[in-house]
């Protein structure tokens, strides 16, 4: 296929064709105000929003801080890099590989254990399609630079196929399953919430999901300055997040009816299982577990999506204090 090369510009504002974000802050902003940006699928980060669980821990440190939601992670990347908000919660582990590619200045803080059943190709329940080597041709919905498309690049890889042999629909998670459930499309890749919604809502088939193709590894981020200036504030918020990520995987349906209602009011029976699908266990980033980040790195670099290689491990990581007891 042709090397149809994105531009840095067009990497990096790349999610605003995604749809659009509210409440985009300025970056003059107090200096003792903590920006989150979160999306929908921000599980532990919208939990502690919604029980104001920040707010207390930072009291203590004279932090305010606000909450900024976008459609999908890379206009979110792009607000951190630009210097919008302070922290991101996590996005698949394709968005910063992009960033990355596109010269951004972030550094990694946190991030959640694989979920490999998290994401999936679905087809409608009676599609032809029964094997991956059968979406050659086929016109596929995935959301561009989500871990969804790495996903798809590796499934059809394994069936000896190449991105360019099927044709892509970029398309959000709602755009998606519009096309998806309307027959726009022969197949749509998605994560979760979305994937359970789907299966539980529409006719659908499994086709494959991660296992064995992708890890989906979920990122924490902020911005290199701000990881200098208030390493304090990344501890504290470090710690709500291992906290809230224990307490829902021992609470998952008092946890789902508390997000059903953040997610649309979604059935509390599909959030608890769309959780079920994560790991939900945070942890310091290693520069030894980036191996995952370089595969990404390097398949959409031999597909042309991506202007350079990239260096997976070059980049800044912050790590937390140890806590009691390790």
């Amino acid at each position: 296929m042709s090397r149809a090369l994105l531009s840095r510009r067009t990497l990096l504002g790349l999610g605003l064709s995604l749809g659009l974000f509210a409440s985009l802050p300025t970056s003059a902003e107090a200096d003792t105000a903590l920006r989150i940006g979160y999306q929908k699928s921000s599980t532990l980060i919208s939990l502690l929003k919604s029980q104001g669980t920040l707010e207390k821990a930072l009291a203590g440190q004279d932090i305010q801080v606000s909450w900024h939601e976008f459609a999908s992670g890379q206009p979110l990347l792009e607000a951190l890099n630009v210097g919008n908000i302070d922290l991101s919660a996590d996005v698949a582990d394709t968005v910063p590989v992009f960033a990355q590619a596109a010269g951004a200045k972030l550094t990694y803080f946190a991030q959640e254990a694989p979920s490999p059943a998290a994401q999936a190709i679905l087809v409608r329940d009676g599609s032809p399609l029964q094997a991956l080597a059968d979406l050659k041709g086929k016109k596929v919905a995935v959301t561009k630079a989500a871990g969804a498309h790495y996903l798809l690049i590796a499934a059809l890889a394994k069936a000896n196929l190449k991105f360019s042999d099927i044709q892509p629909a970029y398309l959000t998670p709602a755009d998606g399953r519009a096309a998806f459930e309307n027959g726009k499309v022969d197949a749509w890749v998605i994560w979760e919430p979305f994937l359970s919604a789907a299966q539980r809502q529409l006719p659908t088939r499994t086709l494959a999901d991660s296992k064995g193709l992708a890890s989906y590894q979920r990122y924490y981020l902020t911005s290199t300055s701000f990881a200098a200036q208030h390493p304090q504030v990344l501890q504290t918020v470090y710690a709500e997040l291992v906290k809230a990520g224990d307490w829902l995987r021992a609470n998952p349906a008092e946890g789902a009816q508390i997000l059903g209602p953040l997610w649309g009011n979604l059935d509390p029976a599909i959030v608890q299982q769309a959780n079920g699908r994560r790991s939900y266990q945070v942890r310091a980033v290693q520069p030894g577990s980036l191996a995952e980040q370089q595969k990404i790195a390097d398949a959409f670099f031999a597909e042309g999506l991506l202007p350079k290689r990239v260096d997976a491990s070059q980049v800044a990581i912050w790590q937390p204090e140890p806590r009691d007891g390790q």
